[in-house]
């Protein structure tokens, strides 16, 4: 049986799951030429091409696609195990990658997190801000933050902030060139600013509800933003009606920047969890920022 490189078979892991050289020799801490001289090596060895090569991107072939899938999940397990052991040292230590929005990232998580990082320096956290639904164990994530109907069923949810709700804003120079919305189907006369879904490329459909009438709205305008912050600052700046978590607006509704409509048509519905893979055993690190996360009742 011939020896196999570990080395050159993690390169290979990382490129394909990266698709880039450029972004796999900086994860690896490596040059690009030296990451493709592993590669090739490797398809050498094996007397197969495990890698297609393109000018902008690398994808596996059919033998590399099957080789990811065979070895990616054991190197994950491998480091998920040297993470494990520093439950055997005095201070904990490790990265916890999180994929998630930026509001929620900056107003609840780094607020939460903050007196954690600085009692145990040795635990990093990196923050994926997406707004897609994005695979976190593919993607190689601790965890993620949805709303919680979002989240598969397979996953562990743990709620890390009240219940939420939507708000639907302009300002006062935007109504007072356009009546106000008294109904959701009224929105379809007004230039209502969109969002982009990441995952599935279409606009989010504004969904409203009062007592038991649920109504779906698809509305139209000129602005369509995959962020939260650039519909605020559009909102704000008179462009057009919003539709975000209540929080995101809170601050300029009091100050009488934005006017809030459609209140009754928007009730209180389960907010942010924090969720991850049942299969996988939590580090220590990660079990420290779960701890730091729990809402306390």
């Amino acid at each position: 049986m011939i020896k196999r490189n570990l080395n050159d078979l993690l390169s290979f892991v990382t490129v394909a799951r990266e698709g880039t050289f450029t972004r796999a020799a900086a994860q690896l801490g490596v040059t690009q030429s030296a990451l493709s001289q592993a590669i090739s090596g490797l398809e050498a060895r094996l007397q197969i091409r495990l890698l297609t090569r393109t000018t902008r991107s690398v994808s596996p072939t059919a033998a590399g696609e099957r080789l990811l899938n065979a070895i990616g999940n054991r190197f994950d397990e491998i480091e998920a195990e040297l993470d494990e052991l520093s439950a055997l040292r005095d201070k904990p230590t490790g990265t916890v990658r999180i994929t998630c929005g930026d509001h929620i990232q900056r107003t609840l998580l780094l607020p939460k997190l903050t007196p954690l990082l600085f009692e145990y320096p040795d635990i990093k956290v990196e923050f994926d801000i997406n707004y897609g639904f994005r695979d976190i164990v593919a993607d190689r994530f601790d965890a993620g933050v949805r709303l919680g109907d979002t989240i598969d069923k397979d996953m562990i949810a743990m709620p890390i902030g009240p219940p939420v709700r939507m708000a639907v804003v302009a300002s006062p120079a935007y109504f007072s060139l356009h009546p106000k919305p008294r109904k959701p189907n009224d929105l379809l006369g007004h230039n209502c600013i969109n969002m982009r879904m990441q995952s599935g490329g279409g606009l989010y459909v504004w969904d409203f509800q009062r007592k038991d009438k649920q109504v779906n709205v698809r509305v139209e305008g000129q602005l369509v933003f995959n962020t939260s912050p650039n519909i605020v600052d559009a909102a704000l700046a008179g462009l057009g009606v919003a539709w975000l978590p209540e929080e995101e607006f809170a601050p300029h509704i009091q100050n009488g920047s934005l006017v809030r409509v459609l209140d009754d048509w928007c009730p209180a519905f389960p907010g942010f969890y924090l969720y991850y893979p049942s299969r996988r055993q939590p580090s220590p690190a990660f079990s420290l920022v779960l701890e730091a996360l729990r809402v306390t009742r």
